[in-house]
């Protein structure tokens, strides 16, 4: 993603005129989903449908295209497709669309740039800067890719900074136990060239990144060997490369949850570990750790989390907050603020902060515990003394053992 004109700079943000960006890249559609919440105008192109009276005196429908501005109610991002619909009231009248009509504008990944401009119903805070920020770097780690697979099951998978992207899943049917061995072999073979041929077509490897094999039994050294006998076999040195240089690792099945405890296996870990990804994981499972021992430095939780971030618990020397992402796209103003004025405070404090959302599997953790989580500087051990009986009917808090 990049801003429309040269001119605009993050440091120079015009609230009046809003910020108008380019869509270059599928990954864009993900920092828009992040940066649009509800109460935000989004004026973007549109195709609206249309009924229009003939000479005759018949009616005929119509989709014309138009631009439109609307207010945000809704967003609904479809990550497989790369495709955001941002839905809401309009609030530009045209030839084609009165103002308050309800409109549905469609945001995707497209040959030529797609522009569209928004302009912030809360003003543009830090963490709608920072979110601005990560949209524009042009810096960002380069995706590693996965294949977690089990017989007859593969899942094609792209690792960023932000999120786990499912590319494709591949299902082939494989022959039970009792056929010969010539059909299983067969059935093998024609699932790893699928495989393969789907990794090739969804993953770009002209710039050197990590792939990971990971699957229970043998079936990612399988496939593995079987890449290097099409490379040998093509003369395919991409491929030779690509077989040499991809990591085989143990997953309990195929499907992509099990990422998650393929990314905190000790040889990926010593792979990525600039990877803010694992990251981000070894800071969920601190925090997990420190929860189970009950020692006062793991809470979650709004109310107590509040609590340490006031008292300064959350600053310099390992204090981290965990939030939902989710909080900042709220239509309600104070609700935005309260979570916007606990990230700047730890901030201030000399914590860390991680937004984390529950598309990646971090996130989904973090979504259990209510959204929000703190590793605290030094222990306080009575942070729920005076909520307990609220909080169990809320979100809930704990230093509790689990």
């Amino acid at each position: 993603m990049r801003f429309a004109s040269k001119k605009q700079t993050i440091d120079a943000i015009d609230e009046d005129a809003g910020v108008s960006l380019l869509i270059v890249e599928p990954e864009d559609m993900w920092h828009a989903n992040n940066l649009i919440a509800e109460g935000d105008i989004v004026h973007a192109p549109a195709v609206r449908k249309v009924t229009m009276t003939t000479a005759t005196g018949s009616t005929v429908g119509k989709s014309v295209r138009t631009n439109l501005s609307i207010r945000v109610k809704s967003t609904f991002f479809d990550p497989l497709a790369s495709e955001l619909k941002v839905s809401g009231t309009v609030v530009n009248e045209n030839d084609w669309v009165s103002v308050g009509q309800h409109h549905t504008i469609t945001l995707k990944y497209e040959k030529a740039d797609l522009k569209f401009t928004i302009w912030k119903s809360s003003g543009w805070d830090s963490v709608a800067i920072q979110s601005l920020k990560e949209a524009l770097s042009e810096d960002r780690p380069e995706a590693i890719a996965a294949v977690v697979m089990q017989e007859g099951l593969a899942n094609i998978c792209l690792i960023t900074e932000f999120r786990t992207i499912v590319k494709q899943r591949i299902e082939s049917p494989i022959p039970k136990k009792r056929s010969t061995a010539k059909e299983s072999t067969g059935a093998m073979s024609s699932f790893f060239e699928k495989t393969l041929s789907s990794l090739r077509n969804n993953v770009d490897f002209s710039i050197p990144r990590t792939l990971l094999l990971a699957s229970p039994g043998f079936a990612a050294d399988d496939f593995r060997a079987y890449m290097a006998s099409e490379a040998s076999r093509t003369g395919d040195k991409g491929l030779q490369r690509i077989a040499k240089e991809a990591v085989v690792v143990q997953s309990t099945s195929g499907h992509v949850h099990s990422l998650n405890e393929v990314l905190k296996s000790t040889k990926v870990k010593k792979i990525l570990e600039n990877a803010k990804v694992t990251t981000e994981t070894n800071l969920m499972d601190q925090f997990y750790d420190r929860l189970r021992k009950d020692d006062g430095r793991a809470w979650y939780g709004t109310k107590p989390v509040e609590k340490a971030v006031a008292e300064g618990a959350v600053g310099r020397g390992g204090g981290v907050l965990f939030v939902n992402n989710g909080f900042f796209r709220s239509m309600d103003v104070a609700t935005r603020k309260k979570y916007v004025a606990l990230v700047d405070k730890v901030k201030e404090d000399g914590g860390e902060v991680r937004l984390l959302s529950s598309d990646h599997e971090s996130g989904k953790r973090l979504e259990s515990l209510g959204g929000i989580a703190a590793i605290l500087t030094y222990p306080i051990l009575d942070l729920d003394e005076d909520d307990e009986e609220e909080a169990v009917g809320d979100s809930g808090e704990g230093s509790m053992v689990i």
